[in-house]
């Protein structure tokens, strides 16, 4: 077990490069602070005015930007990646951070929400095991939508530097290929359903699951002389077979266990003309995979179905089940917006300059993954072995214990001190529960940062 609570900032910011130690040590401090109490406002984060005066000073610093705060940690995920003896899953996906109401201070803000917000596109790629743990976050791109005419020239839209169809491309780029031996896989939406970005995977020897927006013409087995339309292509194939998946909830889709029918088949992706983005001019040979829920779906909602694209071979059932599963394990980045959101309250500092809004949201999504990884290590077989003083410090045990058990020094592990956690978070602990989630671990986090800060204020004063 790699994480511990207790040195995690240290971990995660102890090496930034902000061009002073003792800036690097405040940021490190900062971190600890909003780790301690990672919801509301930064006030509340901070706990003091001094602390907070301390974070803005911080800021304010020519040297911390964006890039700086976030590299330590993306170094981290990206040397972890490296190690990792599994498929690693990149997911990448863009959320809208909306700072609607601050234009007046913040200048640069775009627009978001339909027109109607201003605020970022924040497009984060996620690197997860395939089998297990969050790894941590391998980049992210803050683009703000610029204005453009309504009727902008497609030659002028294909050649702008800040064209949003490029955040997808810029994300894998921003990764880089893997060690020789390793197997990377970009897992996307269907908003990266992009000639350019497909072409940009191939060229690159990258590869990719990604699910399918565009219902295009395609050359069924790679034979120009037999174009199709991608869906019913995909829908006719031969099933390869059935099996059941946990199906994440979603805007009108609630979460369920379901039986899917799958198949998948061979095709090119022709050279789209006019040529959409910056591509090549050779057509695309990829595998489509076709996933179908064959049980009825609840009442008022559709029946599932993925029309997934990857240039990894799936002849088999086997390798079939496997780009499924990979596409499956996608919702984890949504769980992630949303510990960036409601976890860290990234969209509440009231800053008034963009040069210290984006350090602060490097800082907070790096917090975000930490609230995640709470989770991932309930869950590991080595925490029910190791002592939680291992992962927290004792005083943090010692609060729990008491509170749970009644035994300020009882011998308590990693997993036994999570579970007392999510119970203080509202948490049942029964098997019947399942495991607990990270908003619950997260509640229960809070509670017993409020609990310790109390017990602290109590015995100063006394």
């Amino acid at each position: 077990m790699e994480a511990t609570a207790s040195g995690f900032a240290q971990e995660h910011f102890g090496a930034a490069e902000l061009g002073d130690l003792r800036r690097t040590r405040r940021l490190v401090k900062a971190a600890d602070r909003i780790i301690g109490h990672p919801g509301g406002t930064l006030p509340r984060k901070m706990g003091s005015p001094a602390d907070l005066k301390a974070l803005y000073r911080l800021l304010d610093c020519e040297r911390v930007s964006h890039a700086s705060v976030l590299e330590t940690h993306r170094q981290l995920t990206l040397s972890r990646m490296r190690q990792c003896q599994q498929v690693v899953l990149l997911i990448h996906d863009p959320t809208q951070l909306d700072y609607t109401g601050k234009q007046k201070s913040l200048k640069k803000l775009g627009q978001i929400a339909k027109g109607f917000h201003r605020g970022y596109l924040c497009h984060n790629t996620l690197a997860v095991e395939a089998d297990g743990p969050v790894i941590g976050l391998a980049s992210q791109i803050l683009h703000v939508r610029p204005k453009v005419p309504k009727k902008e020239p497609r030659k002028n839209r294909k050649e702008r530097l800040n064209r949003e169809t490029r955040l997808w491309k810029r994300g894998s780029e921003a990764v880089g290929p893997p060690p020789a031996g390793r197997l990377w896989v970009d897992i996307c939406d269907r908003g990266a359903d992009l000639f350019e970005y497909l072409d940009h995977k191939h060229q690159q020897g990258g590869c990719y699951v990604v699910r399918a927006k565009h219902d295009r013409v395609v050359w069924a087995a790679g034979d120009p002389n037999r174009p199709a339309k991608l869906h019913e292509y995909a829908r006719a194939l031969p099933t390869a077979g059935t099996w059941s998946i946990v199906v994440g909830a979603n805007t009108g889709r609630t979460a369920r266990k379901t039986r899917v029918r799958v198949a998948s088949g061979k095709l090119t992706l022709p050279v789209p003309r006019p040529a959409c983005g910056e591509h090549g001019n050779q057509p695309l040979d990829v595998w489509v995979v076709h996933v179908k829920e064959i049980d009825d779906p609840p009442a008022g909602q559709k029946p599932l179905e993925w029309v997934l694209l990857s240039n990894l071979a799936c002849p088999s059932f086997t390798e079939v089940r496997q780009r499924v599963d990979w596409y499956a394990r996608r919702p984890v980045i949504e769980e992630f917006h949303k510990a960036q959101k409601t976890g860290c309250g990234i969209e509440l500092p009231q800053l008034t300059d963009e040069s210290r809004l984006e350090p602060m949201i490097a800082l907070l999504s790096v917090v975000a993954v930490f609230l995640l990884t709470l989770r991932d290590i309930a869950g590991n077989q080595d925490s029910a072995r190791t002592p939680a003083t291992d992962f927290v410090p004792q005083s943090h045990v010692q609060m729990l214990n008491a509170w749970r058990w009644q035994d300020r020094n009882r011998a308590t592990t990693v997993s036994e001190f999570l579970l007392a956690v999510a119970r203080l978070g509202g948490h049942l602990n029964r098997k019947s529960d399942g495991p607990p989630g990270w908003l619950t671990l997260w509640r229960g986090w809070q509670d017993l940062m409020i609990m310790i800060r109390a017990a602290d204020a109590l015995e100063r004063s006394g």
